[in-house]
């Protein structure tokens, strides 16, 4: 009797096993044809020289474009201006979205109005704001009229290597803060109102509350909101593209490293190098996120 029970449990578990697998077997086919497939085929083209004209031919360099990353001048004006791009973004958006999200959690009138005025450079096409700021940057534009008109020095925001990727940076802070904004507002009204209250009955004022309860309560979102910042501007491309024309100027003061994939795929059809400095980027996103998950992710890794 127990060796038949003991079948009859081992065809049972065989029979869920089968079923899990069947379940799970839709979402398995998309991550493979469109995540691992693709990752493969980007780690053998990183190994090759591709010909492309006059049919594909492939021809195996082993690190050979690995090697060119080191010696090439341009992908290290690439990471500085990502670099740079990264570290005056990030910060400020999620401090500007931690302030936007604590005033509309504080009780102001017409909360519901201001978070649809804030949210919509969020929900409104990336092109199209680019396209609207290179207006507004433009040498006689709103920008440098306000400049002007407040005493203050005007810029050539398009053509001044100095400021160029300053112009973007503003522009992306103004337009992703709203975002994280939210993400933000929906933890603060998550944290229990009693622990304010039981702060408050200790003399904590509002200030020490915000400082000792709502930071470190934050904490793993303030996480999230960088890693996803991180990732998001080490992927700056389309508003690089459209301010420069896809050249990265003035000056290569705008070239990010994503752009720098895009001219050497689909300018200089060197797709193994493409896909070299592709995985470049991957590594210092990783290498970044890893960081700040040990800095704001509480557990360690």
């Amino acid at each position: 009797m127990f060796e038949i029970n003991r079948q009859r449990n081992y065809r049972w578990n065989i029979t869920e096993d089968l079923a899990g697998y069947m379940f799970m077997m839709p979402a398995i086919l998309v991550i493979g044809t469109f995540v691992v497939l693709p990752i493969l085929f980007a780690v053998f083209l990183s190994l090759q020289k591709v010909q492309l004209l006059g049919g594909i031919d492939y021809e195996f360099i082993g690190l050979g474009n690995f090697r060119r990353l080191v010696e090439d001048q341009r992908i290290w004006i690439a990471l500085r201006n990502t670099a740079e791009y990264v570290a005056i973004v990030v910060p400020a958006q999620t401090i500007l979205a931690l302030i936007l999200a604590v005033t509309l959690n504080s009780g102001i009138r017409g909360k519901n109005w201001w978070r649809i005025l804030y949210f919509l450079p969020t929900v409104t096409s990336s092109a199209v704001l680019t396209l609207i700021f290179m207006w507004i940057y433009n040498t006689e534009g709103l920008l440098n009229d306000f400049l002007a008109f407040v005493g203050l020095p005007t810029y050539n925001w398009l053509g001044d290597p100095a400021v160029a990727l300053k112009g973007i940076m503003m522009m992306n802070i103004w337009s992703t803060a709203p975002f994280f904004m939210v993400i933000y507002l929906a933890a603060l009204q998550d944290i229990p109102q009693t622990v304010y209250e039981a702060a408050e009955l200790d003399g904590a004022n509002e200030w020490r509350q915000f400082i000792y309860i709502t930071i470190p309560l934050l904490k793993p979102v303030t996480f999230f909101v960088i890693a996803m910042g991180i990732i998001g501007t080490f992927q700056l491309f389309d508003q690089s593209y459209i301010f420069s024309g896809g050249t990265g100027g003035p000056n290569n003061a705008t070239l990010s490293v994503v752009l720098l994939v895009y001219q050497a795929v689909f300018r200089n059809l060197q797709m193994g190098y493409g896909a070299a400095i592709a995985f470049l980027l991957a590594a210092v996103i990783i290498t970044l996120t890893v960081i700040a998950r040990r800095l704001f992710g509480g557990e360690q890794i």
